[in-house]
């Protein structure tokens, strides 16, 4: 074998020998090139992550910033509504309670109504064997004049039975008046008013119950004015006209002291 010959096969065999590390090395290099590869995709999966993750935390940052504001707000209505809400109950508070002040002042306007009404309503009086009906200040006067003549004040009895007359000469009254009104002239020692005071009465009603206290009462005020004639003659129409009374028994025990 020739020199060349040797050589070639050399070559021939190194390059056999240097095939195979040439393609473990093309190998590794791909290896490390695909490595790279996804690892370089890796991170840009995990930057795209972190992107995205930023993103969902802004917005989600900003839905919580939305959402308290949202809270925030609606927290403020509810303190409007019930700051709202405390002021229409003092409202309905005051408004209850001047509803019941305007109540109450209604019902004492309505008390005084009927109270004025009561004073002015006429009322039933039953007096001497007589019903009537009477105004509350006719009544009222009349018994205040009368309480008088129990009490003995003739003065005043006089001046207000007086007074009564006058202003109510058509009253129920009127009969009674004149008759008390008499006795407390007699006790005035106002002897021929007196006569006029009985005699009013026995014109106006001859049948009231008094009548024949009032015929003997003339008879008195005659003797104490020393009408004794005038005095006797009374008793007789007393007694004539009242036999069974007993005003006329004591006219007939009276005209025997009269001389």
């Amino acid at each position: 074998m020739s020199v060349l010959t040797r050589g070639v096969a050399v070559l021939g065999l190194a390059g056999a020998l240097l095939a195979p590390a040439r393609a473990g090395i093309f190998d590794d290099d791909e290896a490390r090139k695909a490595i790279l590869d996804l690892r370089q995709k890796l991170e840009q999966s995990n930057e795209a992550q972190r992107v995205r993750q930023a993103e969902l935390n802004a917005q989600m940052a900003d839905q919580l910033s939305q959402l308290k504001r949202s809270l925030l707000d609606l927290n403020n209505q509810l303190e409007q509504i019930r700051s709202e809400m405390a002021k229409m109950r003092g409202q309905d508070e005051q408004l209850a309670r001047d509803v019941a002040e305007l109540q109450r002042k209604q019902k004492d306007v309505q008390s005084g109504i009927d109270e004025r009404i009561r004073k002015l309503e006429p009322v039933k009086v039953s007096l001497d064997e007589k019903e009537f009906l009477a105004d509350p200040e006719e009544k009222r006067m009349y018994d205040e004049a009368f309480a008088f003549i129990r009490k003995g004040d003739f003065n005043a009895a006089a001046a207000g039975l007086s007074t009564f007359v006058r202003r109510y000469p058509q009253s129920g009254y009127v009969d009674s008046a004149q008759f008390w009104l008499g006795n407390a002239q007699y006790g005035r020692r106002e002897y021929k008013e007196a006569i006029g005071s009985f005699r009013a009465l026995l014109s106006a009603r001859p049948e009231h119950p008094k009548a024949p206290e009032a015929m003997l009462a003339i008879a008195n005020c005659q003797v104490e004015l020393k009408d004794t004639k005038g005095a006797r003659k009374t008793i007789g129409e007393l007694v004539q006209a009242y036999p069974k009374s007993e005003a006329a028994q004591a006219g007939r025990e009276r005209l025997a002291s009269i001389k």
